[in-house]
């Protein structure tokens, strides 16, 4: 059955338009409250958010939902999605909730849920809630209402277990590090974990006002942070995103280091180290096919899944692989978290880097990765993947692309947007095919 609110990473949407509104907000907390409403127990729920203005609109809505059924909110403030998840299970809570709208800009929000033991969740557990959302409310008496509190000591749990997860016997000194958090939910944690690591730290993308998140910065706008690096003369650059689950890195000569990139160099250095588990990584279909022979060439394996760090996860979890992620710098290293976390990655990186002794464009240049180019049809509504017009587009592609390369063609989960992308060994072949079957999204769109 479709869904209604949840996508492929919570509910995300354009703040005070349907979804995204504080009267779904307060509903969703009050279903979602219900639906983990099991025992005898006090029942409590932790929630953190990124730096967007309309974060404190939905904190309040959901607390009211919350505490309207009975359960106790423990609320965080600015804190990156993975603490959260870490807490969430730290803690002893029954439900974790991240107001964020990852990447996207200042005036889209989105509700992200963890279930007791830090991960996101079911489908099963989002299907009954989002059932549960069509019907009146189960209120707790008065006597039972619940209890709301905002704590102080988050960031600081937060820091000290992403510094545990950095090799004991190794340290940051004499390491310049440009960080760029997005002015988004970690402009406080990540400067100070690295400073603590003994790490020079140059910090940009820490001055939120609510509206500045992800503008211009952080992964998904890496000039600042290219420029910062040559500017200061860095080692290496890291960039956030908006609620840092994603990395994307710089290194020394002010060229990014993708998503593929770093699970090539982490894959290989946990092999070395003999922490790597499944005898390879899990990556999405978005992957480089040139990560994919890289890796066989080193004795490993690449197993695919749909896009979506969630859909990752699921295939690390069943299959037993303990590095996984995404083109777009979702690294999840299971050892430590459960969902993508981009500073647990970023250390993993600089504690590569302090090992080798190598430069950052050295140590990070693991393949040369095959012509790929992704491009974005925006939509209003229907389905243009499903007219003749673009059946008929694909097809003719594919047939072009078969034995030299592939086409990748999906819905975004979070945005009305069809994304198309290519790769293969002809650039020319790789550009035209993309721009064929865009054309014809953009006609029946």
């Amino acid at each position: 059955m479709p869904r209604r609110y949840f996508g492929t990473d919570g509910i995300r949407g354009r703040t005070n338009e349907a979804p995204m509104t504080a009267e779904l907000a307060m509903r969703v907390g009050q279903a979602a409250g219900a639906h983990f409403l099991r025992g005898e127990h006090r029942h409590r729920v932790v929630i953190g958010k990124d730096t967007r203005l309309s974060g404190y609109m939905m904190e309040s809505a959901l607390t009211a939902g919350f505490t309207s059924v009975g359960m106790d909110v423990i609320m965080f403030g600015p804190l990156p999605t993975p603490a959260v998840a870490m807490l969430t299970r730290a803690m002893r809570a029954d439900l974790g909730v991240m107001i964020s709208a990852s990447h996207n800009p200042y005036q889209d929000n989105g509700i992200k849920l963890f279930g007791p033991d830090g991960y996101k969740l079911s489908d099963e557990d989002e299907a009954a809630i989002e059932a549960a959302l069509e019907h009146p409310p189960q209120l707790a008496p008065a006597e039972a209402i619940g209890r709301a509190q905002r704590i102080e000591d988050a960031r600081g749990r937060y820091i000290h277990a992403v510094k545990s997860t950095f090799p004991e016997d190794l340290r940051l000194d004499r390491l310049r590090v440009v960080v760029d958090c997005a002015n988004g939910a970690a402009y406080s944690v990540a400067p100070q974990a690295l400073w603590e690591l003994g790490a020079e730290v140059v910090a940009i993308g820490v001055s939120p006002d609510g509206t500045n998140v992800n503008d211009r910065c952080g992964s998904t706008a890496p000039e600042a942070l290219q420029a910062k690096v040559l500017e200061t003369r860095a080692d290496i650059g890291i960039a956030l995103d908006g609620d840092a689950d994603r990395l994307i890195v710089v290194d020394e000569r002010g060229r990014l280091v993708d998503g593929d990139q770093i699970m090539a160099l982490l894959a290989c250095s946990w092999k070395r180290r003999g922490l790597l588990k499944g005898g390879g990584i899990v990556a999405t279909v978005m992957s480089n096919l040139g990560l994919e022979r890289y890796l066989a060439g080193e004795g490993l394996s690449l197993h695919r899944t749909a896009v979506g760090d969630r859909y990752v996860l699921e295939a690390m979890r069943r299959d037993g692989f303990n590095v996984g992620g995404e083109q777009s710098g979702h690294i999840i290293l299971s050892d430590y978290a459960t969902t993508g976390d981009g500073l647990v990655a970023a250390l993993q990186v600089l504690a590569e880097l302090v090992h080798s002794g190598k430069p950052a464009s050295e140590l990070l240049r693991r393949f040369d990765p095959l012509p790929q180019r992704l491009q974005n049809v925006r939509f209003k509504s229907g389905a243009p993947l499903e007219t003749d017009g673009v059946r008929a587009s694909i097809a003719a592609a594919e047939a072009r692309l078969a034995g030299t390369g592939r086409l990748v063609i999906r819905k975004s989960g979070t945005e009305p947007l069809i994304r198309v992308m290519a790769e293969g060994e002809d650039p020319t072949l790789v550009r035209e095919v993309v721009d064929e079957v865009c054309e014809a999204v953009r006609r029946a769109a």
